[in-house]
């Protein structure tokens, strides 16, 4: 079976969008939203991640405004929900028992950030033997301006490696064909 994973789509994502940060994919929420309604739909799986870093200033502290989902990662009712302290949704949570318990082998893939959790998940979830899928145009990227790399250059590179060797990466029009 397969399953929808939608890994960091929290308010901070919103907030650096909106305040002009150099972004690849800034309407990927409106795809994640219409992925997730497929999902739902067809009684397919959906799966929220979460991070929760634990220190009080950060914007994804639990106590901050910018911790909570954003529009299109509200969980309903009887959706799993993960939160986790690292890059990997798999590395701090239960996420691959539970996977495991509900007989899920694929799981596509959507979120923040490319060069991030969204590639430390994927990598992971490879090397755990489940079949992975990156929707390309449903991932968010951001720049990295400490290190003079642009959005779409780490964007490209995470997706580049991705696709070598660990998931296949598709567009949101291909998983709504299916």
């Amino acid at each position: 079976m397969k399953a929808l994973v939608i890994i960091d789509m929290q308010i901070e994502m919103q907030h650096r969008i909106e305040a002009g940060r150099d972004c690849v994919n800034a309407d990927a929420p409106i795809r994640i939203a219409t992925l997730a309604g497929a999902f739902r739909q067809q009684g397919l799986p959906v799966i929220h991640v979460r991070h929760r870093d634990g220190n009080p200033k950060s914007p994804l502290h639990a106590d901050s405004v910018g911790y909570s989902p954003m529009p299109c990662a509200e969980a309903i009712e009887g959706e799993a929900v993960f939160v986790k302290q690292t890059s990997s949704a798999f590395a701090s949570t239960d996420l691959a028992a539970h996977l495991q318990n509900e007989g899920i082998t694929e799981l596509v893939v959507t979120g923040a950030v490319a060069g991030f959790c969204v590639n430390s998940t994927v990598r992971s979830g490879a090397d755990l033997g489940f079949n992975m899928t990156v929707v390309r145009d449903a991932v968010i990227g951001f720049d990295l301006p400490a290190a003079g790399q642009t959005a779409q250059v780490i964007f490209d590179v995470t997706m580049a490696h991705l696709e070598a060797d660990f998931a296949l990466l598709v567009d949101a029009s291909a998983v709504m064909a299916e």
